[in-house]
């Protein structure tokens, strides 16, 4: 593949998880009181940062690397504890960097620990996980057809319409073109639904007018990190349920790219994620995980090739240092992103259906292992205020639907499939 494929493909994978990206420091500088000129630091160095983690996950060392086609951004899990830690009267914003840094510390620590639980990954757990993971995000990419959450103009008939006719570009080009040109239909449908947004009075050029031409990043911008104890539990805990979301993912892309994962596979993505996370901390960011919807790019375009991941990164990290370049990406009309997501996160929908399939035909007991975790964990996203009873520590594994229903599938495999005699497959597959 030419560099210029490999180009375009990697912007079309940029663009696939921007908005995701930028979303977590807007919402964190927005609930603890940033300025705007604290707010653009964050956000560029956020960027910055998914650019180097790509980068230390894409790349298969001895060590670190998982070695797959893996885009990381921040993980939302973490959103409402640095919240919490930030406005804490007896805690603040050094808190928050020491308990990143310390955190992606223990991570680098334990992984090779965490790596050799991969036998409780079956299909039937990681097909559950990638079916929650792209059902939960739905609700996100159907907020972003109508035009985003809060937005006032959210549903309007200008909105649906410019969604659905993105969507129908996306459709028709990936419908009657091959090769490469289908490999990007995401991009076209971006495109195209961008200057039509124009034509509208969508497309708003002032966040490029307004951005710096060139940005230097510094280490220890809010403040020296602090280390607090309750803070650093938290955060660890966030990196744990981090962890479980991001093997799912790490095998719904092996199941597309055929490639076994092992414990050391693992223990390198792990510890890649949590040297991200320490070099965040410095750099006053957040832990970062593995961003799903590029995995519905990948699979929706057929393209694995690493050299294409190896490129998005260097221009996340371009980005960065580069505010007024990166502002180009924000004028894209938020309902034409929305059908973007929307076919994308169908795709890990997909994907997750078809790793699930084989194994429910093999027994009834993995059938209702995924019956019951993708219920609890769709039913989480959907009524995420269910166990908000239970006391912090523990909400922490329960307030996430994909959390939730990760942890359920791993419970209900090991009562059904790992613990006491071996069932015999149900009558009702053909065996008695």
């Amino acid at each position: 593949m030419n560099t210029f494929k490999s180009t375009t493909l990697a912007i079309q994978h940029l663009l696939a998880m921007y908005a995701g990206a930028i979303l977590v420091p807007l919402i964190i500088g927005g609930a603890i009181g940033f300025n705007s000129t604290q707010m653009t630091y964050l956000v560029a160095i956020d960027i910055m940062m998914c650019g180097i983690a790509t980068l230390l996950q894409v790349y298969s060392g001895k060590f670190i690397g998982i070695g797959l086609p893996v885009v990381l951004g921040c993980t939302f899990t973490a959103v409402s504890p640095i919240i919490a830690i930030g406005t804490n009267p007896e805690q603040g914003i050094t808190d928050i960097y020491g308990s990143i840094i310390a955190s992606g510390l223990i991570v680098v620590i334990i992984a090779g620990f965490f790596g050799k639980l991969v036998k409780f990954f079956p299909p039937v757990v990681t097909g559950s996980v990638v079916s929650i993971i792209g059902i939960s995000l739905l609700p996100v990419a159907l907020n972003n057809m109508a035009g985003g959450q809060g937005a006032e103009d959210f549903a309007s008939g200008s909105n649906i319409a410019l969604a659905f006719i993105t969507l129908v570009i996306i459709l028709i080009v990936y419908r009657f073109s091959t090769g490469f040109i289908r490999a990007i239909s995401i991009l076209v449908g971006l495109v195209a639904g961008t200057i039509l947004g124009a034509f509208m009075g969508k497309v708003n050029f002032d966040p490029v007018a307004e951005a710096d031409v060139f940005h230097m990043v510094q280490p220890f911008y809010f403040g020296m990190p602090t280390f607090d104890v309750t803070a650093i539990i938290t955060m660890t805990l966030v990196a744990m349920v981090s962890l479980v979301e991001s093997s799912g993912v790490y095998f719904a892309l092996s199941d597309i790219c055929n490639k076994k994962l092992d414990s050391k596979d693992l223990a390198r993505g792990y510890r890649s994620e949590g040297l991200a996370s320490v070099i965040g901390g410095i750099f006053n960011a957040f832990p970062y995980t593995t961003f799903s919807q590029n995995v519905g790019l990948t699979r929706m375009s057929g393209v694995k090739d690493r050299k294409v991941i190896y490129i998005t990164g260097g221009l996340l990290v371009a980005l960065g240092f580069l505010p007024k370049i990166a502002a180009l990406t924000t004028i894209i009309p938020t309902s034409v992103l929305g059908a973007a997501m929307l076919a994308m996160f169908g795709m890990v929908i997909t994907q997750g259906m078809g790793m699930l399939v084989p194994v429910m035909n093999e027994s009834a007991e993995n059938a209702m292992i995924a019956a019951i975790a993708v219920s609890l964990g769709v039913g989480v996203s959907v009524v995420p205020g269910i166990f908000d009873a239970l006391p912090e520590k523990v909400s922490i594994l329960t307030s996430n639907g994909i959390v939730c229903g990760s942890v359920t599938a791993i419970i209900l495999n090991i009562l059904f499939n790992m613990i006491g005699p071996k069932h015999k497959k149900d009558p009702m597959h053909g065996e008695a």
